[in-house]
């Protein structure tokens, strides 16, 4: 019988890597709740119109990545639905915004998310199938203010106090450029596309024949997916194409000027990369992407996002301007390894407080009423096995625990205990009583 394993393209978290993923998302809750976001948890698995509508039916997230299945009716009175694993998270979150009438509180709603998301594309470094992201959504009605430069500038400004908290650098000259950097565009509103869109055809048409067969079939479904092709030798074509800032209105253009200049108040920096148009349909107005320049590769975005002031819409909502982001999960991770191999930064592995070992079985029980004890005091303990030898039980704590508390027969008779402080070498017998004070220490 042949072993069973992962599917390709997941994988199992292990302790203690699962440490460091706690600490991240610790991390950005912490610094989420001091910009005044709530926690939203929707399903895995939404009705696959939701992203076809929001996301864009010609995108290659729906079009060759999406798990889509037909849920059969269970019962006559049952219909056929067509479900899909969220293959992102933000049309999800609108979804509920409408669907629970959250604008009629006429405030604005900031939202975050952690959680998994599905995606059939071809694994590689920090790209699984099933993978994890850390996102949060700012939306309300017009008169919340949702629609405003300040919300794109705060929520950059959040990113990169996020980044800076985790310890990872803002590329400079003394790093190598080896740090996050924050690219920036605007893709225009719902009326500056269709002038780009259309002089984007009139330029694909005489080339497009000798682009890659995605962007061929791009270059008439939706042209400014053509932008996002990876392919070196579609680059130098891609150069020649005509740049959307060249067709925003006047509206739009002063948007993006109020965003930068918040950003400039804030001591953000950024550079503006005019090909940055993101992956999905939903985008308008700014639009934005973190890059580190390591333990990525050269698929090096760490993080991206932008403004989508029409989903609410397009998904038969009220007018419900928005911004949002979403951070690859598995590749802050990657980032922060990086970071820690490279002596960057220091990657918390804290061990536990004690392990105590009882000497023989017959003081088992009285181990684990100890720790019961301790545990309840608020220290981190593991409980060994009157069974193993004091060498083994020695062993086992050094890798495990800071200290090691040995309960022998005398321990247990005059309400004593000998601890082991291994950094140090020191061994003392004390009262139970003292015990905890010595081992916060």
């Amino acid at each position: 019988m042949s072993t069973l394993k992962a599917v390709r393209g997941t994988r199992d978290l292990l302790p203690p890597e699962t440490a460091l993923w706690n600490r991240v998302e610790a991390t950005a809750r912490a610094v989420f709740a001091r910009y005044g976001f709530g926690e939203i948890r929707t399903p895995v698995f939404e009705d696959t119109q939701l992203f076809v509508r929001g996301v864009g039916e010609e995108t290659d997230v729906v079009s060759k990545e999406m798990y889509t299945w037909e849920d059969r009716a269970r019962a006559a009175s049952e219909k056929a639905q067509s479900l899909t694993l969220r293959p992102e998270n933000t049309a999800g979150v609108v979804r509920s915004y409408i669907e629970h009438k959250m604008g009629d509180t006429g405030m604005l709603q900031k939202l975050f998310y952690i959680g998994p998301q599905f995606r059939r594309e071809r694994p590689q470094r920090g790209r699984y199938r099933q993978f994890w992201q850390i996102g949060a959504e700012v939306l309300g009605p017009q008169s919340s203010g949702a629609e405003s430069a300040l919300r794109d500038a705060e929520v950059l400004e959040m990113l990169a106090a996020l980044l800076d908290e985790l310890g990872i650098p803002r590329a400079s000259e003394e790093n190598g450029g080896k740090g996050w950097r924050l690219a920036l565009n605007s893709v225009g509103s719902s009326t500056d596309r269709p002038r780009y869109i259309a002089a984007l055809r009139v330029a694909l048409e005489p080339v497009k024949a000798t682009m890659c067969a995605d962007c061929q079939r791009r270059a008439d479904t939706n042209p400014l997916r053509v932008l996002d092709c990876k392919v070196p030798e579609d680059q130098p074509i891609i150069e020649t194409l005509p740049k959307i800032a060249e067709y925003l209105d006047e509206a739009s253009t002063a948007h993006f000027a109020a965003v930068r200049e918040a950003l400039d108040a804030c001591g953000v920096a950024y550079v503006l990369e005019p090909r940055l148009v993101r992956g999905l349909d939903y985008y308008t107005r700014t639009t934005f992407e973190f890059t580190v320049a390591l333990g990525l590769g050269t698929q090096n975005a760490l993080l991206g996002g932008g403004r989508y002031d029409g989903l609410s819409e397009m998904l038969g909502g009220p007018r419900a301007p928005g911004i949002g982001f979403a951070i690859g999960e598995d590749r802050l991770i990657l980032t922060l390894q990086a970071l820690a191999e490279a002596g960057s930064i220091a990657i918390d592995e804290s061990k536990l407080d004690a392990y105590i070992a009882p000497m023989g079985a017959g003081q088992n029980a009285a181990a684990l009423a100890l720790a019961k004890e301790l545990r309840a005091s608020g220290l981190t303990v593991e409980v060994g096995d009157g069974s193993f030898r004091l060498k083994k039980s020695f062993e086992l704590a050094d890798k495990l625990a800071r200290r090691i508390v040995i309960l022998g027969e005398d321990e247990v008779a005059t309400a004593t205990a000998t601890v082991k402080t291994f950094s140090t070498g020191e061994q003392v017998k004390l009262e139970r009583g003292s015990l905890s004070d010595l081992l916060r220490s």
